[in-house]
């Protein structure tokens, strides 16, 4: 295993960086804010706020607009699936000290932090 540097919070960087997409925005925000030493950290943490908060304003217009019709009823769930697949992979590369940016939220967090 990796040896990854400590925290300011006492955890290895890359536990902390994968916690940050756990629970969407809400841990990270806990952690751009608690987390004042590691930038790895504070760029996971705000790429995860970036991205659940596009997520979830991006799957409240669609729900509107798809559950309109039977074939969108059948789209969501299906939509659903690739968020967690994209959160889990999230998770995965910040854990394995990785900084894996989407394109416009890592390219907004990268600015945050800098």
């Amino acid at each position: 295993m990796d040896n990854f540097k400590k925290t300011s919070l006492g955890m290895d960087e890359n536990i902390e960086a994968a916690l940050s997409y756990f629970l969407g925005f809400i841990t990270g925000i806990l952690f751009f804010i608690l987390e004042k030493e590691s930038k790895f950290v504070k760029f996971h943490a705000m790429q995860s706020i970036v991205i659940s908060v596009a997520l979830f304003v991006i799957n409240m217009v669609l729900a509107a607009i798809l559950a309109i019709t039977v074939v969108g009823l059948m789209l969501l769930p299906l939509i659903y699936l690739l968020e967690v697949i994209l959160w889990i992979l999230l998770m995965y590369k910040a854990y394995k000290g990785e900084k894996f940016k989407i394109q416009v939220a890592g390219d907004f967090a990268e600015k945050q932090i800098a």
